[in-house]
C-alpha cells in the first residue's frame, strides 16, 4: 500500500491519508465498503480518479485490533475486479500465515 502511496502526486496521497484519519474517528460508508467475509474496500475520490485500498481486519489480539491494508489500485469500472481482491486475499493468508495463525477468519 506503502508503495502505491508513493506512486501518486502529493495531492492524491495526501487525500487519501485525509480519508484514512477521518475513517478512524467516524464511520462512513463511503469511504468503507465491505467486498467480502474477509476483505474491505477503502475509498477515495478525488479529482476524479477512484483510489482503492484493500484492507482486511486483524482481530487476534484481545486488546487492539488491527486494519491491514494490503494495496492500492485505480479502480476504473464499477466492480472491483476479482483478481484485486484474490490479491488481497492471498496477502492477507501470507500475513496470518507469518503471525502464526492459518485460515484465520474474522
Amino acid at each position: 500500500m506503502f508503495e502505491f502511496l508513493k506512486s501518486l502526486q502529493k495531492k492524491h496521497s495526501e487525500k487519501i491519508l485525509y480519508n484514512i484519519r477521518k475513517s478512524q474517528v467516524e464511520l462512513d460508508s463511503e469511504l468503507l465498503k465491505k467486498l467480502n467475509n474477509e476483505i474491505w474496500e477503502f475509498r477515495t475520490l478525488y479529482q476524479e480518479f477512484q483510489y482503492r485500498l484493500l484492507a482486511f481486519w486483524d482481530k487476534t489480539s484481545e486488546n487492539q485490533i488491527f486494519v491491514i491494508s494490503t494495496h492500492g489500485f485505480v479502480k476504473k469500472r464499477s466492480k472491483v475486479p476479482d483478481n484485486e481482491i484474490q490479491k488481497a486475499l492471498k496477502i492477507r493468508e501470507k500475513y496470518f500465515v507469518e503471525k502464526g495463525i492459518k485460515n484465520k477468519k474474522k
